[in-house]
């Protein structure tokens, strides 16, 4: 999941009046921050090529199974908001991804080290996160938004589900014997997530749970504009509530002025890719992904000069369906 669908899906709301205008800034006490930028030194951190624009990385944390004792950051992406404020790109970047991680544990020489994308969280938390995204991508990171996946199952379930488009057969680990054949199905909050999180049973493993993971976005935001929340003000209440109780943001995102900045942005102007790689392969003992790094660098180049409708032109067959 992204957790910049839970601030689009305030948008949603926020466009229909004053009056959801202020359920949103009375929420802005309610949105846990975050230091997502402590430590980091700007003579580190990438130029910011094209100032109007802005990126987000957004982080979902995953606690799936009862034995877990720590979230993992199952879902990784950037998000780029063009300074047209109309629409959104949204960039997965697979967990597994190998690369430069800044800084390594104490006991391994504190160093930087080569290793999967996603070890950067559990070794230094958000700011360690930022730093090897910003090195792996040279994009400057605006802002950052944490979305728990527990809490965005309850906005699921306020919205009394979501219509998903299957692509794929699919066999729920909730309901052993079920499978869903490709085409729109509605699920609640335990088929949505459990439908985000498969990825074995797919030839294709952790690219086809990205793509279902972006599907379930769009669902969330289509069906929260289209059920009507507005017109009922307990689900109006519930919806908003169980959204800002979902996320967690960097300490400078004021949750109503982004709201209001991307209050055009519906979920048919969002854009969904994956970093280019060259597949899978072994490091070790280790499964790992690995990035295409020429692809890679003119499609985030796109992404740091405010460049991404050329670059989506030049690059049609790359967009993910939604």
């Amino acid at each position: 999941m992204t957790a910049l669908a839970v601030v689009l899906l305030f948008v949603l709301i926020g466009g229909g009046g004053l009056g959801s205008w202020l359920y949103v800034r009375s929420l802005e006490n309610d949105v846990d921050k975050v230091d997502a930028f402590q430590g980091l030194q700007d003579e580190q951190r990438p130029v910011r090529a094209a100032d109007s624009a802005l990126n987000f990385l957004v982080v979902g944390k995953d606690q799936s199974e009862p034995s877990d004792t720590v979230s993992r950051t199952d879902t990784i992406m950037l998000v780029h908001v063009p300074h047209s404020r109309d629409r959104a790109q949204l960039i997965s970047i697979p967990r597994d991804t190998w690369t430069t991680i800044p800084q390594s544990l104490p006991e391994d020489g504190g160093g930087p080290t080569k290793a999967k994308i996603n070890a950067a969280y559990a070794w230094g938390g958000t700011p360690l996160l930022v730093r090897t995204i910003e090195g792996f991508t040279g994009v400057r990171i605006d802002h950052v938004v944490l979305l728990d996946f527990a809490g965005f199952g309850k906005v699921i379930d306020v919205l009394g589900g979501v219509d998903v488009t299957v692509d794929k057969p699919f066999t729920p680990m909730a309901v052993p014997g079920r499978v869903y054949q490709p085409g729109v199905h509605h699920m609640d909050s335990v088929m949505a997530l459990d439908y985000a999180r498969q990825r074995k049973q797919f030839a294709d493993g952790d690219f086809s749970r990205m793509r279902h993971q972006q599907a379930i976005i769009a669902a969330v935001m289509r069906d929260a504009s289209r059920k009507g929340v507005l017109a009922n003000p307990a689900q109006l209440n519930d919806f908003l509530r169980a959204t800002a109780g979902a996320v967690q943001v960097d300490r400078g995102l004021s949750v109503f002025d982004t709201v209001w900045d991307l209050r055009e942005i519906r979920a048919d102007d969002l854009t969904m890719l994956t970093s280019p790689t060259t597949g899978v392969g072994m490091v070790g003992d280790q499964s790992v992904m690995f990035p295409d790094m020429a692809a890679s660098a003119k499609l985030f180049a796109a992404v740091k000069n405010d460049k991404m409708n050329d670059w989506l032109a030049a690059h049609p067959s790359a967009v993910n369906p939604n």
